[in-house]
């Protein structure tokens, strides 16, 4: 390749950069907090941001998948940790956010709180195991770790700061044999539109609820496919019954979703990206439905 050649590219790699907004990434040198991101759309969530250049933070409860991600992340020339522990300790909590505020220099600029799985039943034969469990992670835990974020977000520095709280379509609209999981993540809605109040004026903290439908992942694949966590000892299967999600014979599959199909989990994760990113700094307190099309 000559010289001249060489210095034609150049000129239009320039020229390529000052027409972007932002040539460094949406999410440049901020700081990203992302639970549940060892799989699913946690671990697309963490890979979307750093290819916009945050550095990110990837707490997960198995600490070999977190490892995983934040290594393809630093592979691809990323900013990536792994912090693994289990939410539901607030020892871990502590030093999730410690952890992070270390890695981003003594500021967090995101978080997204993402962890999490179901433990469904009928209301009659809920246990109280399963109601505070999963009240436990799907509320208590966000509130807990944004409240212990508080002086990384109460501050006046002239960087963004926002919040992305994910919650369900179950949150919104209930879900038979899910008031457990309806619950709390109708929960996250009230609770995301109140820090938008609290810390919006003062501290210009942006604080968004994204509820998902039918999305691709572990929860919502074949259970009879074995998936499962464990709850003190104990396995909690995972995903809907073969039978559950099979269409009857003459009804179009996904039929209530005009779209016709689940939505994939780099489809939910970039939600979550564009609400993260500049592109939305107006937008706040808002419960945003990613549901492909579906309203009830």
């Amino acid at each position: 390749m000559t010289s001249v050649i060489k210095m034609r590219m150049a000129e239009r790699a320039a020229q390529l950069s000052r027409q972007l907004n932002y040539p460094k990434g949406l999410l440049y040198n901020q700081v990203a907090i992302v639970t549940g991101s060892g799989q699913g759309i946690g671990a697309e969530c963490a890979r979307l941001f750093a290819n916009e250049g945050a550095k990110v933070v990837i707490s997960d409860i198995d600490g070999a998948k977190a490892e995983e991600v934040a290594s393809k992340i630093r592979s691809t020339g990323g900013q990536a940790i792994a912090v693994a522990g289990d939410l539901l300790k607030d020892e871990y909590i502590k030093q999730l956010v410690a952890k992070a505020a270390e890695f981003g220099g003594g500021k967090i600029h995101i978080i997204v709180n993402n962890a999490g799985f179901t433990w469904d039943a009928v209301i009659h034969k809920m246990t109280d195991k399963q109601w505070d469990t999963i009240v436990a992670l799907h509320g208590t835990v966000p509130f807990k770790i944004i409240r212990e974020a508080a002086p990384y977000f109460r501050v006046k520095d002239g960087e963004p700061r926002n919040i992305i709280n994910i919650s369900s379509t179950s949150g919104v609209h209930g879900n038979a044999g899910q008031i457990n999981y309806a619950l709390a993540k109708a929960g996250v809605i009230g609770m995301t539109k109140t820090i938008a109040k609290e810390w919006g004026p003062a501290f210009g903290v942006r604080a968004n609820t994204i509820a998902f439908g039918h999305i691709e992942t572990r929860l919502t694949a074949n259970k009879e496919a074995g998936a499962f966590v464990e709850v003190d000892g104990q396995k909690v299967a995972l995903g809907i019954p073969e039978k559950q999600k099979a269409a009857p014979p003459g009804v179009i599959p996904y039929q209530d979703i005009p779209l016709r199909r689940p939505g994939t989990a780099t489809e939910a994760a970039s939600a979550v990206l564009a609400i993260a990113s500049p592109l939305s700094s107006y937008i706040s307190g808002q419960t945003i439905s990613v549901t492909g099309g579906r309203n009830m």
